[in-house]
Formats: structure tokens, C-alpha cells, sequence
């Protein structure tokens, strides 16, 4: 084990530790790579986050890497592949509004490249927010901007994406910084 500092909700199982150390929180601009974690986030709905990041990699193959470009062109023969996937969550709504996504995600990729990414940082003027929390019960589930981006892309024909999943994706892609003001990652 190590001597740092770290937030509370990452335990002492290494993928979590891992996940926590290197990329939670650190500011994604890529607009592919945004959309996948919001697609895994909305995946995480109802589970604990280390249910996905166990599965993590299936989910990158049963869902061609992620190209948005080959999911929007799915039809009832992935779905039924997808649902007798043992390696990831077999939710036929998610993995249905999973398709949608990546149609919408194109339509907003299509007015130029990168308008994904500037669509969701937009939520913060295109900066980090940087809370303060000292500890995990100050630790928000939605904030205002999660509420304004989750209703945005609903607008923009999204699902599995509600101002909880939305807040939990803004800390996750480094948008909101929700480390703990003692987590060694804070400053970072």
C-alpha cells in the first residue's frame, strides 16, 4: 500500500486505486473519448462504478471500441449480441439508448469536429470547477450544471443521461474536481 492521501470512495482494491490515480478527474477534451465515458457512466446507472471498470474492457469490444460511427449502425441482431454477452451489462434499454447516443453524438460531431467537447464544457464555461470538500458527505450527487447538461442532451435526443450521471461524468472527465482538498490528486 502506499502512504498517500486519496478519497475515501476508492477503498484498497488496485483497479480502484488505479482508476482514481490516474484518471478520475483529469480533464478529457477528446470528443470520442468524452462520449464513451458518458455511454459507461450511463451503463453505471443503478451499479457501483468498479462493476464497470471490471468489465470495462468487454464493454470496449462488444461495442467495436467504441466507434460511434459502427453503433449508430446497429440493429436487432447486435442488440440480441450484445444482450447474450455475459461480459457486460446486459440492460436492453441502455444498450438501445447506447445506439441512439452514438447517432446524436454524430449529428453534434457533424457541425465540426470536436463540438462534442466543446458542447460539454460548455456547462462550465469551458473550465475546471474546483469544489472544496473535505469530506465525502459534502460530496454533491447533481449540481446546476449537471441539471443544465443532462437536459441538453435530452434535448438533443440522449438517453441514461439524468443530472446524476451527468454530475458523475463531469467529475469523472475532469470537468468538475471533486478529489478531497487532503487527496493527493487535488492539486493535480
Amino acid at each position: 500500500m502506499s502512504d498517500k492521501i486519496r478519497c475515501d470512495w476508492c477503498g484498497t482494491d488496485q483497479i480502484y486505486l488505479d482508476y482514481h490515480d490516474q484518471e478520475w478527474g483529469v480533464p478529457v477534451y477528446d470528443s470520442r473519448a468524452l462520449w464513451e465515458k458518458l455511454i459507461l457512466d450511463g451503463f453505471q446507472a443503478g451499479l457501483s462504478w468498479i462493476t464497470i471498470l471490471k468489465r470495462r474492457d468487454t464493454f470496449i469490444s462488444a461495442f467495436n471500441g467504441f466507434a460511434p460511427e459502427i453503433i449508430a449502425q446497429y440493429d436487432d441482431d447486435d442488440i440480441e449480441r450484445l444482450m447474450n454477452d455475459k461480459g457486460i451489462i446486459r440492460n436492453r434499454m441502455k444498450i438501445i439508448a447506447t445506439i441512439k447516443n452514438a447517432k446524436c453524438y454524430l449529428e453534434i460531431e457533424a457541425e465540426k469536429p470536436g463540438a462534442f467537447s466543446e458542447f460539454i464544457w460548455s456547462f462550465t464555461g469551458g473550465v475546471v470547477k474546483k469544489n472544496q470538500l473535505s469530506t465525502m458527505r459534502e460530496m454533491p450527487t447533481q449540481s446546476e450544471e449537471s441539471e443544465a447538461m443532462s437536459k441538453a442532451l435530452k434535448k438533443r435526443g440522449f438517453g441514461f443521461c439524468g443530472p446524476t450521471i451527468c454530475y458523475a461524468f463531469m467529475q469523472a472527465v475532469g470537468i468538475i474536481n471533486d478529489h478531497l482538498v487532503t487527496c493527493h490528486r487535488y492539486e493535480k
